[in-house]
């Protein structure tokens, strides 16, 4: 991806790093409830979905398989992609390596080629110890376009500032909260009439998947969709998420 501020376009996603194009997301950490207000009214109807047999379960449904856990500090400080590609910081550098568009598609029993991808790699946030942020906007293309999904993730200085930025993302969100198990990770689902907001954190990092109504895998629920796509982000995540080592006293 070319170095700078600007919007670079690839096959099937466009990317937008720094500068003007770190706008999708405002606040600290949290996707803007006035960009969730405005994108799902143009959501289309007719989202198909296809079944999963290895989903996880908001609702500790007994045949749910066992979730997964994922380190909180593993030893590798370099992000390497599906492909072998080696991101510049801790996070993915391209939405793509967190969930491809088509792997999305084929979820939602959408045609292939017909999800498109939008990376936004955002500033910095020193003030609450945010260190990077990825955002990913996923979008039906084509004459049935609506909006799928949006995933926003952020590394920290450390553990204690990531899980207290997760709390205060957690206590602005308007609707009735509920805890929801994934594994060693710790996640707060918000359901509305709108949309459904799954917000988790996992060691020195924190990670919001926003999912507008109607969309859904097959006939699983709101929250057991949002559990299911948690389950496969977080590996992608989690494999890059060692903090940067302390600087040595003296």
């Amino acid at each position: 991806m070319p170095g700078g501020a600007g919007r670079y376009s690839t096959r099937g996603r466009t990317i937008d790093k720094g500068g003007a194009g770190d706008t999708v997301i405002g606040g600290s950490g949290i996707l803007a409830s006035a960009m969730r207000g405005g994108i799902w009214s143009r959501l289309g109807a007719g989202a198909a979905v296809l079944a999963l047999t290895s989903c996880g379960s908001a609702s500790g449904d007994p045949g749910a398989l066992p979730v997964p856990t994922f380190p909180a500090t593993p030893t590798a400080a370099a992000s390497v992609g599906p492909a072998g590609a080696v991101n510049e910081g801790r996070l993915p550098d391209d939405c793509t390596r967190l969930l491809g568009g088509n792997d999305l598609g084929a979820l939602f029993g959408l045609p292939l080629e017909s999800v498109s991808v939008r990376t936004t790699i955002g500033a910095p946030a020193p003030a609450v110890g945010r260190t990077e942020r990825l955002t990913c906007s996923y979008a039906r293309t084509g004459g049935s376009k609506g909006d799928l999904l949006d995933v926003n993730v952020s590394a920290y200085t450390d553990a204690e500032a990531a899980t207290r930025q997760w709390r205060t993302n957690a206590a602005v969100e308007d609707g009735p909260h509920r805890d929801v198990p994934l594994g060693n990770a710790r996640g707060v689902l918000v359901e509305r009439p709108t949309d459904a907001v799954l917000l988790v954190a996992n060691g020195a990092e924190t990670l919001t998947f926003v999912l507008p109504q109607p969309v859904r895998i097959r006939d699983l629920s709101a929250a057991d969709t949002l559990v299911d796509l948690a389950l496969r982000v977080l590996p992608s995540v989690a494999a890059g998420a060692a903090p940067p080592a302390p600087r040595a006293a003296g």
